[in-house]
């Protein structure tokens, strides 16, 4: 967005702030708020530990057990830019409210699956559910918190658990296949929608900020499909080699249909995305901060839970216990990121100074070996990664959702929340990919009978993922210096138009 305009914006979100009240309920809206994201969030990974167990009652095949997180993901992914603008045109509350519903009945339908049918199904509801419901939470934040130290305070604690909750998703997990059965991953989401519904419906008021605008036909099914196809051609990445014509031939299909949604979108008359949102400099870099973090985390959930598991021996709740110092450094970094640090030094120093030492720590997690310890090879890396993560994910988030008008709310939300989740199945294809090449190479010329030579190749297959998530969080820490812009956020704290609650 032009200086100008930009300023201009801030001027308008100010006048239309000058008389609305701080909601007095702000605190417990956020806590309503962060228990429905927290849902949506473990999601991702609550259930990636039960898999074996589910797989053993249901009895489906190795090769149809990715499309238990897949079909969450696909749905998830290919719906959020509707669920952000329903939110915006029928009102964040209803959409909130039918969102936690939804997935706490997708999740009771998943819980009592008698096949991989009706398992893969639930999960797909899921993932639909979900995509109303997280744009929606992230929105209501961002229009309830109208002071900015107190915005900036909410979306530190957002933030963290928008990081955080796949880590919490593997302990849960963990947990409840233990001391329960694999069916209460599934479970435990009706229990936590209870809460979240009756918070809702309680604390939130409804307001329809779009209403008189209309839903863009044309643009929705573009970016839905266009979506599916990149998140499908990645995940088939996984299961089959890369020059697969289910791979190449979805991915390109993805890139042509999106292309064609951003074309689109600059005549349509009500578009689904407006190109306001992506033309503010600051707004566009923290949505690739956000695609970059998603894209790289999975080295540290997906790579160090295998290590943690089928090297050291550690069973499902301990290995979920593992990740809690990363849990704890990310949350307490969170808070100083986006209070403290990012009004003082400006995104420009902050966010790539988070890539840099999450850079550091995935590097420093390359040295894990058959003979390593959790508490001398695991364990420091961990918080270190988590530091660097706090300092860059809840400031990207605010960053990407503050200063747009109410009307754009919930898309941009749900355009943090693509971002992650297309950057989750990037990074989840493109490092499995690169660690099962890394164990091929190792194998090659070495005896693959021997324990041990197979063991190291695992090992490699490892470090190759740190390393490359490494690389990653690196590109993340130049992109980030070269887009952001000098100085501190110039938005004042009224350049978000507020609800009333």
């Amino acid at each position: 967005m032009p200086e100008k305009t930009l300023a201009e914006s801030s001027r308008t979100g100010a006048a239309a702030t000058a008389h609305a009240e701080a909601s007095p309920k702000r605190w417990w809206i956020l806590a309503v708020i962060a228990i429905a994201q927290l849902m949506v969030v473990l999601d991702a990974t609550i259930v990636n530990i039960a898999l074996p167990s589910a797989q053993t009652d249901l009895g489906f095949s190795d090769g149809n057990r990715q499309w238990i997180v897949t079909a969450y993901a696909l749905a998830f992914a290919s719906l959020l830019l509707l669920g952000g603008r329903i939110a915006d045109l029928f009102g964040r509350k209803p959409a909130f409210l039918v969102g936690v519903v939804g997935f706490a009945a997708a999740s009771a339908l998943g819980g009592a699956a008698n096949g991989f049918t009706m398992l893969v199904v639930a999960r797909a509801l899921q993932g639909a559910f979900g995509a109303l419901l997280a744009p929606a939470a992230l929105s209501l934040l961002n229009t309830t918190f109208t002071d900015a130290r107190e915005r900036a305070r909410a979306f530190s604690v957002y933030g963290a658990i928008a990081g955080a909750g796949g880590a919490v998703g593997l302990l849960l997990g963990g947990v409840l296949t233990d001391a329960l059965d694999w069916r209460w991953t599934l479970y435990v989401n009706v229990a936590i929608a209870v809460v979240a519904f009756a918070g809702g419906w309680i604390l939130l008021g409804n307001h329809r900020d779009a209403a008189n605008a209309k839903l863009d036909v044309p643009g929705t099914v573009l970016v839905a499909a266009g979506l599916f196809g990149l998140v499908y051609g990645f995940s088939n990445a996984e299961t089959h080699d890369w020059d697969s014509p289910l791979t190449w031939g979805f991915l390109i299909a993805g890139g042509v249909l999106l292309a064609a949604f951003a074309w689109w979108q600059t005549r349509a008359a009500h578009p689904l995305l407006p190109m306001r949102i992506l033309l503010d400099r600051d707004r566009a870099a923290s949505f690739l901060a956000v695609l970059i973090t998603g894209a790289g985390m999975f080295g540290v959930f997906l790579f160090l839970t295998y290590y943690l598991q089928l090297i050291l021996g550690f069973s499902p709740t301990k290995t979920g216990v593992a990740f809690l110092p990363m849990v704890g450094a990310l949350m307490v970094t969170a808070q100083a990121g986006t209070t403290v640090l990012l009004p003082r030094l400006g995104p420009k120093v902050v966010i790539p100074m988070g890539f840099a030492i999450a850079t550091a720590g995935m590097a420093w997690l390359t040295g894990i070996g058959l003979d390593s310890g959790y508490l001398g090879a695991v364990l420091p890396q961990l918080i270190v990664i988590g530091v660097g993560l706090g300092l860059v994910m809840p400031p990207a988030m605010q960053l990407a959702t503050g200063g747009v008008a109410a009307e754009d709310a919930g898309v941009a939300s749900a355009t943090v929340n693509a971002m992650q989740q297309v950057g989750g199945s990037i990074g989840t294809a493109l490092l499995n990919t690169l660690a099962s090449s890394a164990a091929t190479s190792y194998l090659t010329g070495r005896d693959a009978t021997s324990k041990l030579v197979r063991a190291q190749a695992t090992i490699e297959s490892y470090t190759t993922a740190f390393g490359w998530s490494a690389a990653l969080f690196g590109a993340g820490t130049v992109i980030a210096l070269l887009s952001y812009r000098r100085g501190v956020p110039r938005q004042d704290a009224g350049a978000a138009p507020v609800v009333h609650m």
